[in-house]
C-alpha cells in the first residue's frame, strides 16, 4: 500500500513541476507578464518622447522663431546689430574684504 502511495505521490509532483516551473508554466507565465509590463511603461515614454521631438520638428519646419531660439541658447548666436551684454555674477567675498 506505501508503496502505491509513493508512486502517485511521485506522478503528481512529476505532473506538477511543468504546470509551476516546466516552460510554459506559471513561472514562466508571470514573467513574460512582467516583461510586458515594463516593455509597456518603455514605450509610453517612448511615444511621449516621440510627440515632444514631432512639436519641435514642426516647430522648426513652420518658423524661424524656433529655429532662433535654439541658436541662441545652443550656440550662443546674435543677431546682425545686437550687442550681446553677458552678466558675470561675483562668488564670495569682494577682493577688498569688505
Amino acid at each position: 500500500m506505501k508503496t502505491v502511495l509513493y508512486v502517485l505521490t511521485g506522478m503528481f509532483i512529476g505532473l506538477q513541476y511543468p504546470l509551476w516551473l516546466g516552460d510554459g508554466g506559471l513561472f514562466s507565465l508571470w514573467k513574460l507578464k512582467q516583461e510586458i509590463a515594463t516593455q509597456q511603461a518603455e514605450n509610453i515614454a517612448l511615444k511621449e518622447r516621440n510627440r515632444a521631438l514631432e512639436a519641435e520638428v514642426l516647430d522648426l519646419k513652420q518658423g524661424y522663431e524656433a529655429l532662433e531660439e535654439r541658436a541662441r541658447a545652443e550656440l550662443g548666436m546674435v543677431r546682425r546689430g545686437e550687442t550681446l551684454f553677458q552678466v558675470i555674477e561675483r562668488s564670495g567675498k569682494p577682493a577688498g574684504g569688505h
